[in-house]
């Protein structure tokens, strides 16, 4: 039986939302856009995708927005805008950025812009990271939150405080805000005031909000629809964006009023790991509804385990895990959505209790 058969079975799920089968999602989105007397758009002109783009750009207080294809392309295309605007090359970006961790060298390969590291990488930024750096930078980019070290937030303090540094010398500012959505509930703060100085924001139609795909980018209209002009130079331009929107729009609202429902989910599954101290967290408290669980046996054993739990006693413990910096250690990323949520809490204490068994036999 395969990983996906077997989670199917399980009847308590930690990470992420229920993964909805592709005739079950699609069945969905028929009867939404039936309901909804949707057209197709055609080469990103139509009414559902034009409304849709509008409503992103007044969450954030930004004049525009537009679709594209992949964050990948639009923050790269947004960040080399941003320095050609100034004559600068030079981008600083915290060292766990995407684009340095999972985007395969795209910005220096195909010429976008020079990157820069700043800042220490199991910390999110604070302002003296970027008034250490001498350099006339172009752009700076900024991840909300950090997802490589658990859902991690700086300080609102220092975000204002980096906001005002980028100002006063004429940086652009962009957010990478694939999972902004979550970190409102973080921040306790809405939407708009978060994205209120910066100069471009990129927000993800499916990581938090279940989606099929693509992204937003928002900012002044004419700087978004520059960056439209070259999302279609760069092969972005796809006949018909409706399914990305149709399958991201008929879940936005309610996903959107959930993400304080996940991130008090969250704080109770850190309270409740509390009792399991083979079981390490990071960050030292939640800020966002995601945490990072470092485990004291290396990925091959941890998925023995997960395999075992889910045979046995029918728990899905984690999705993908990864060596850890200690040697026979490992770790994995678990996003809290509507699977935890749900969950009854005496299920979840259970599963850990488990969980923390099966570890200790194996550490």
């Amino acid at each position: 039986m395969n990983d996906t058969e077997l989670q199917r079975r399980c009847h308590t799920i930690f990470p992420g939302h229920r993964a909805r089968p592709p005739a079950e999602l699609f069945a969905a989105m028929a009867a939404w856009c039936e309901a909804q007397g949707v057209e197709h758009d055609v080469y990103g002109q139509g009414v559902l995708l034009q409304e849709f783009e509008a409503k992103i750009a007044r969450l954030l207080g930004m004049e525009a927005a537009v679709f594209c294809i992949s964050g990948t392309m639009a923050q790269v295309t947004a960040l080399r805008l941003a320095c050609q605007d100034r004559a600068r090359d030079l981008v600083a970006l915290h060292p766990t950025s995407h684009i340095f961790v999972h985007e395969r060298s795209n910005y220096q390969l195909l010429g976008h812009f020079k990157a820069l590291q700043a800042g220490d990488r199991h910390r999110p930024w604070f302002v003296s990271d970027l008034a250490a750096i001498p350099d006339r930078l172009g752009a700076v980019g900024i991840e909300l939150p950090l997802r490589e070290i658990g859902g991690q937030l700086s300080p609102w303090a220092e975000l204002e405080a980096i906001k005002a540094h980028c100002r006063e010398r004429g940086t652009h500012l962009h957010m990478d805000g694939a999972r902004l959505w979550e970190a409102t509930a973080g921040y306790g703060k809405p939407l708009h005031e978060i994205a209120t100085g910066f100069d471009s924001v990129y927000v993800s139609l499916y990581k938090g909000i279940g989606g099929l795909g693509g992204a937003m980018l928002a900012g002044t209209r004419e700087f978004v629809e520059r960056a439209a002009e070259w999302f279609r130079r760069e092969g972005g331009n796809v006949i018909h964006r409706s399914p990305y929107v149709v399958a991201a729009a008929m879940q936005f609202d309610e996903r959107l009023a959930a993400m304080p429902d996940y991130f008090r989910r969250t704080q109770f599954l850190y309270e409740a790991l509390a009792a399991h101290p083979i079981i390490r967290v990071n960050p030292a408290a939640p800020q966002a509804n995601m945490l990072h669980l470092h485990l004291p046996v290396p990925p091959e054993r941890a998925l023995a385990i997960r395999r075992a739990l889910a045979e046995r006693h029918g728990i899905w413990m984690f999705n993908r895990i990864a060596s850890a910096t200690l040697p026979g250690t490992s770790s994995f990323e678990l996003y809290v959505g509507d699977n935890l949520l749900h969950a009854p809490d005496d299920k979840v204490h259970a599963a850990l209790a488990l969980f923390a068994q099966a570890l200790a036999a194996e550490a």
